[in-house]
C-alpha cells in the first residue's frame, strides 16, 4: 500500500514503536477519585503534549498521543459509582475488611480497574477477590484461590 494511504497518527506511532494501550471490555466504573485521576491524567498529558509539539519531539508526542487516546476513551465511558451511605452488603467503592483463616487480617478497597493498587489496598472491582466478596455481608465466607476470608467489617467512606 502506498504512504499516501496511512493514517498520520499510524506512522506518528510507528516512529515510537508504540501500539495502543488496550482499552478493558469491563464496565468502567470509577470511585469520585478515579474519575478526578481520569480528569487529572487527561490534563497532565495535554500540556506535555503541547511541550512535544513546540519541541517537535515526534517519539514523545506518539507517545503522550497514544496516552491522550486511552485516557480520553477511559473518560468518555466512566460510571461514577458511590456505595450507598450504611449498606450493609459489599458493593462496588466500599472498603472491606477480612479476616483469614490463620487470624490475619487484610483491607480491601473495590476501586476501578484504573485506579486500584493492590500495594495500597484497593483492589479492582473485576479481580478474583472482588468478584468473590459482591453481596456478601459480614459474617459471610469469600472463597479465592482455595483460601477463605470471613467478611468482618464494611465501611462506605471514601477514605479506609
Amino acid at each position: 500500500m502506498s504512504r499516501a494511504f496511512t493514517r498520520e497518527e499510524d506512522s506518528e506511532n510507528a516512529i515510537a514503536g508504540v501500539g495502543e494501550r488496550p482499552v478493558s471490555t469491563h464496565r468502567n466504573l470509577v470511585t469520585e477519585r478515579g474519575l478526578a485521576m481520569i480528569e487529572d491524567n487527561l490534563a497532565d498529558l495535554r500540556d506535555i503534549l503541547g511541550k512535544a509539539e513546540r519541541k517537535g519531539d515526534r517519539e514523545r508526542i506518539a507517545v503522550v498521543s497514544r496516552d491522550l487516546r486511552y485516557w480520553t476513551a477511559r473518560r468518555e465511558n466512566a460510571e461514577l459509582s458511590v456505595p450507598e451511605p450504611g449498606s450493609d452488603v459489599v458493593r462496588f467503592g466500599m472498603g472491606v475488611t477480612l479476616e483469614g483463616d490463620d487470624g490475619k487480617k487484610v483491607h480491601w478497597r473495590i476501586v476501578g480497574e484504573d485506579e486500584a493498587d493492590p500495594s495500597k489496598g484497593s483492589i479492582s472491582h473485576v479481580s478474583p477477590m472482588a468478584m468473590a466478596l459482591f453481596g456478601k455481608k459480614v459474617g459471610d465466607v469469600a472463597a479465592v484461590n482455595g483460601k477463605e476470608w470471613e467478611i468482618v467489617k464494611l465501611s462506605d467512606k471514601a477514605e479506609n
